[in-house]
C-alpha cells in the first residue's frame, strides 16, 4: 500500500499513475489498471473498462443548497462541464485502502470509497476533512449506478475518451459558513451554491455531466426525492439501496466513440436492473468475468463438430438410468427428486454424466458429490462466518453433522443454488441414510479426510497463490485427489469393478490432480479476482516481473505476454505430465458405463490444456473449448482406442505449438511424447485429414454464400415479378444451384459415414477390448445431456 500524493503530476501524468478498481457488472472486483487504458474507448475496448468510481454530494445544513463545480478545462475527459460537488475513483493500492468487498457494500459499508473521497475533496476543492471537521461518518452511501457515456461533446463523434463505471453516490451535509474553498486550478475551474429550483432553471443551458444529469433526474429533481427532505435523507435508511447496482445507457448524444458503442446496451434511462443474489450465479467469481469463445460462424464451420452436436442431442444423447424401478424401491421420490434437481443446479456439467452411470452407482455417486459440494460451498464462503476459526470448526464436524444429523442445515452460506443445497440438505441427508453400509462409510471417509484438509488451507492468505509446487499438490490432493479415491472405493462397492481397484490410491489420486490442475490453470483470473488462487508461487514468482500474481493480467507490452506464456506453458507442462497416470487408471477399468464416466472429463481436460496453452487469454477471462468439440469428444469415449487416439491428438496440437525458446519446452515435448508412446500403437487418428478439413470448412462456406446469391437474384426481381425459382436457362443460377446441391450432399453424405463408421470401430474394440471384458450393466433411458448447451471444458 502507498500513500496517495499527486504534487508535481500533470494531469496526464495521474492518467498513467493511478490505478482504478477494475469491476464486472455485478460490482465484484476482477483487477486493475490505470485510469488511461480504463477510459479508452476504441474497437477493442468499445466503451473502455468499467471501473469503480464516486459521486459526493454536499449540500450547506442551513440553506439546503448543492455545491456544484466546473471541471477544468485541461481535463482530459470531460473538461468544462459542470457536474456535482466532487467526483473520481478510488484506487488500488492505496493507504488507507480505497477497496471495499462486495459484501461490504451490499451491508452498506464502504470506508475505501469515502477514504477515496476524503482524498478528492482535498486535491480538487482544498477542503480537509479532518481540519474542517468532516468525519468519514458523516458522509451517507446512497445507491450505485452503472452508466457509460463516449465523451463526445469534447473530442467528437469518433471520441477516443469516455467514461464506463459503477458510480457511488454519497451525500455529506456541511456548514457551509465555515469551510474553506480552494479550488485546484488544474482540476476545477469554478465552483458554486445552488439552490433546486436554480439547477432546474440552469440545467436548461450549458454542459453537464452525464453522470450528474442521470442522477439529479432519476434521484434528486422528482417531488419527494433525496434533496427535498435532506434530513430524511441523512439520518434514515428510506433510500438506500446497497444491493443494487441500477443502470443507465447515456443520452444519445454521448453514444458512438472510437468503438462505435451503440444502443442499447445497458437498457433505457429508465431501466433499473437490482442484483440478484438469488441469480443463476456460482459461488466466488464464477460468470464474473469475461469468457472467452468462439464465434458462432466458426464453430458452425467445423462440420464435423456441428454433426456430433447433432447426434450428442437428437440420435445418440447420454443416458439416465435415474427412474429406473430399481432406484425408485430403494429411496424416497420426493427426496430423490430434489437431489436430481439440485445436481443439475450446482454442476456446470457434471450432472449429465452422473446421471449415465449404473443403477447400482448412480445414487452414490450423486450423493457423494453432492456432499462434497455442500462442504466446497462452506470452505468457499469468504463472509458468512465471523473468523476462519468459526469456519475450521464447521469444516471439521461437517461429517458429524451433516452426514450424522437428519436435520441439519445451513442458512446464508453460499450463493444462489449452493446456497439452497446447504438450507434443504436435509433431503440429501434423506438419500445417504438409505445407501449401502459400505458407500456411506467410504462418503464419510473422504469428506472428513476432505475436510481436514479444507482447513489447512482455510488459514493461509491464498491472495498470492499457494507457496510451492508440493503445497499445489496437496491442495489438489485434497480437494480432487481423495475424490478419486472415494470413487474408487464406490466403483469397487458397487461390483461393478474388481474389489482391488479400491486400493489402488497413486493413479486415482494422479486422475484428480490432473482434473484440479486443469480447472486452476484455467480459472486463474476467476480465481485471483476472488482472492483465493492456487497457482504456485514457486512457478509464477520465476516469470513476474513484478512480484505479484496479477501481473499476468496486464496484458499488452511484448514482454509481460513473453512472460505469461511462459508461465502458463509450466503449468500446462506440469500438468501434462500426469496424462500417463490417468490413461493407465483408465485401463484398469472393466464396466464400460464407469470407463465413460472417467474418461469424459479427462478427455475434457486435455483439450482444454490444449486450449489452454501459449493462449493469453487465460489472463483476461475464462476459456472455454467449443460446445461442438465438447460434444465430439463425449461421443468418443466409448472405448479405450478412442480416448487413447484425443490424448494423442491434443498431445501432438501442444507439441505442434511449443517453441524452442520456451522455458519448458524439453519438459512439454517430453511429457507429449510420453503420451504418444503410450496412445499411439492403438490410437487412431480421430481428427479428419486435412483434406477432409479443408472441405468440412468449404462447404458450409460455399452453400451460404450460394443462398446469399440466390437470395439476392429473386430479392431483385430477376427471375421475373413474384418469381421465387430461379431459370434454369440461366448459367450463372444453375451452376449456383449445383454447387448448393453439391454441398449439401456432401455434409450429408460426411455425417451419415462419420455416424456408422464411428459405430463399427466402437462395436469392434469394445468386442476385442481384453476378451470382451468391458461390458455394459443396464438398459437406460434417454437424456438429453446439460453439458451439450454449457460447453464446458471440465467437469467440477
Amino acid at each position: 500500500m502507498s500513500s496517495w500524493n499527486a504534487e508535481g503530476l500533470s494531469n496526464e501524468e495521474l492518467m498513467y499513475h493511478d490505478e482504478c478498481i477494475l469491476v464486472s457488472p455485478t460490482d465484484e472486483i476482477i483487477g486493475h489498471s490505470n485510469k488511461a487504458i480504463s477510459h479508452v474507448f476504441s474497437s477493442e475496448t468499445p466503451r473502455g473498462l468499467l471501473h469503480r468510481a464516486f459521486s459526493v454530494f454536499m449540500f450547506d445544513k442551513a440553506t439546503g443548497k448543492l455545491l456544484l463545480q466546473q471541471r477544468a478545462t485541461d481535463k482530459i475527459t470531460f473538461p468544462s462541464v459542470w457536474t456535482n460537488t466532487c467526483c473520481s475513483h478510488p484506487l488500488h493500492g492505496m493507504s488507507p485502502s480505497e477497496v471495499d468487498k462486495q459484501a461490504q457494500v451490499e451491508k452498506g459499508q464502504v470506508p475505501g470509497v469515502i477514504n477515496a473521497a476524503v482524498r478528492k475533496l482535498k486535491h480538487e476543492l482544498g477542503i480537509d476533512c479532518e481540519a474542517s471537521g468532516i468525519k468519514n461518518e458523516d458522509f451517507k452511501f446512497l445507491t450505485r449506478l452503472h452508466y457509460w457515456a463516449v465523451d463526445t461533446v469534447t473530442h467528437g463523434k469518433k471520441a477516443p475518451w469516455g467514461e464506463h463505471e459503477v458510480d457511488y453516490v454519497l451525500f455529506l451535509t456541511v456548514d457551509s459558513s465555515t469551510l474553506t474553498l480552494a479550488p485546484n486550478p488544474e482540476e476545477v475551474s469554478g465552483v458554486k451554491w445552488v439552490s433546486k429550483s436554480e439547477l432546474i432553471t440552469g440545467m436548461k443551458t450549458g454542459l453537464w455531466s452525464p453522470w450528474f444529469r442521470l442522477i439529479v433526474n432519476k434521484w434528486l429533481l422528482p417531488t419527494g426525492g433525496w434533496w427535498d427532505d435532506l434530513d430524511v435523507t441523512m439520518t434514515t435508511d428510506k433510500f438506500c439501496d446497497y444491493t443494487s447496482v441500477h443502470k443507465f445507457d447515456p443520452p444519445e448524444e454521448h453514444v458512438g466513440g472510437a468503438g462505435d458503442a451503440q444502443l442499447p446496451y445497458l437498457g433505457s434511462i429508465n431501466k433499473i436492473e437490482p442484483v440478484n443474489k438469488n441469480a443463476a450465479l456460482k459461488q466466488g467469481a464464477y460468470g464474473k468475468v469475461k469468457i472467452h469463445k468462439e464465434s458462432k460462424i466458426s464453430q458452425l464451420c467445423r462440420v464435423s463438430e456441428v454433426f456430433s452436436a447433432v447426434t450428442l442431442l437428437y440420435i445418440k444423447p447420454l443416458t439416465s438410468n435415474l427412474s429406473s424401478p430399481a432406484i425408485a424401491n430403494r429411496f424416497d421420490k420426493s427426496s430423490l427428486d430434489f437431489c436430481d434437481h439440485i445436481l443439475g443446479k450446482v454442476s456446470r456439467s457434471f450432472a449429465a454424466v452422473i446421471r449415465q452411470l449404473p443403477e447400482q452407482l448412480l445414487v452414490e455417486t450423486m450423493i457423494f458429490y453432492l456432499v462434497l459440494r455442500a462442504l466446497d460451498t462452506v470452505e468457499d464462503d469468504m463472509t458468512a462466518f465471523p473468523s476462519n476459526d468459526v469456519k475450521i470448526g464447521h469444516l471439521l464436524e461437517f461429517h458429524k453433522t451433516a452426514l450424522g444429523d437428519p436435520n441439519w442445515s445451513m442458512t446464508g452460506v453460499g450463493e444462489a443454488d449452493e446456497a439452497l443445497l446447504l438450507e434443504e440438505f436435509p433431503k440429501c441427508h434423506d438419500v445417504f441414510k438409505s445407501l449401502s453400509p459400505q458407500s456411506k462409510r467410504v462418503i464419510v471417509d473422504i469428506t472428513q479426510r476432505m475436510a481436514a484438509g479444507m482447513a489447512e488451507f482455510v488459514g493461509k492468505d491464498l491472495g498470492q497463490g499457494t507457496a510451492t509446487l508440493k503445497e499445489y499438490d496437496r491442495y489438489c490432493h485434497f480437494v480432487a485427489g481423495l475424490v478419486g479415491e472415494g470413487l474408487s472405493r464406490l466403483f469397487a462397492c458397487s461390483g461393478l469393478e474388481k474389489a482391488s481397484l479400491s486400493a489402488e490410491l497413486h493413479l486415482s489420486d494422479q486422475m484428480g490432480l490432473f482434473l484440479q490442475k486443469t480447472n486452476i490453470i484455467r480459472d486463474y483470473l476467476e480465481d485471483y479476482v476472488d482472492g483465493r488462487a492456487f497457482w504456485p508461487a514457486e512457478v509464477w514468482k520465476k516469470h513476474s516481473k513484478s512480484g505479484d500474481l496479477g501481473y499476468f493480467s496486464h496484458q499488452g507490452s511484448e514482454e509481460v505476454n513473453r512472460r505469461s506464456r511462459e508461465c502458463l506453458n509450466e503449468l500446462v507442462t506440469n500438468a501434462l505430465e500426469l496424462a500417463p497416470d490417468c490413461l493407465a487408471y483408465l485401463g484398469l477399468l472393466q464396466c464400460q458405463e464407469i470407463f465413460r464416466f472417467c474418461a469424459i472429463p479427462q478427455v475434457m481436460a486435455i483439450a482444454t490444456l490444449d486450449k489452454v496453452f501459449n493462449n493469453l487469454d487465460v489472463f483476461t477471462g475464462v476459456v472455454k473449448i467449443r460446445k461442438g468439440l465438447s460434444c465430439t469428444l463425449l461421443l468418443n469415449t466409448n472405448a479405450k482406442f478412442e480416448v487413447k487416439a484425443t490424448f494423442a491428438r491434443f498431445a501432438k496440437s501442444i507439441m505442434s505449438q511449443a517453441t524452442k525458446s520456451d522455458p519448458s519446452y524439453s519438459r512439454t515435448i517430453k511429457a507429449c511424447e510420453n503420451i504418444l508412446e503410450i496412445c499411439e500403437p492403438e490410437g487412431a487418428n480421430l481428427p479428419p485429414s486435412s483434406i477432409i478439413s479443408v472441405l468440412n470448412f468449404l462447404a458450409p462456406t460455399a452453400l451460404a454464400a450460394c443462398a446469399y446469391d440466390l437470395f439476392n437474384s429473386a430479392r431483385s426481381e430477376k427471375w421475373g415479378d413474384g418469381v421465387m425459382l430461379p431459370r434454369l436457362d440461366d448459367t450463372e443460377d444453375v451452376a449456383l444451384l449445383g454447387v448448393a446441391f453439391g454441398c449439401i450432399i456432401y455434409l450429408l453424405a460426411f455425417g451419415a459415414l462419420n455416424f456408422v463408421l464411428g459405430n463399427i470401430k466402437a462395436e469392434k474394440e469394445e468386442a476385442k477390448i481384453s476378451g470382451g471384458r468391458m461390458s455394459r450393466s443396464t438398459s437406460v433411458k434417454t437424456l438429453t445431456p446439460a453439458i451439450v448447451l454449457s460447453g464446458s471444458s471440465s467437469f467440477e
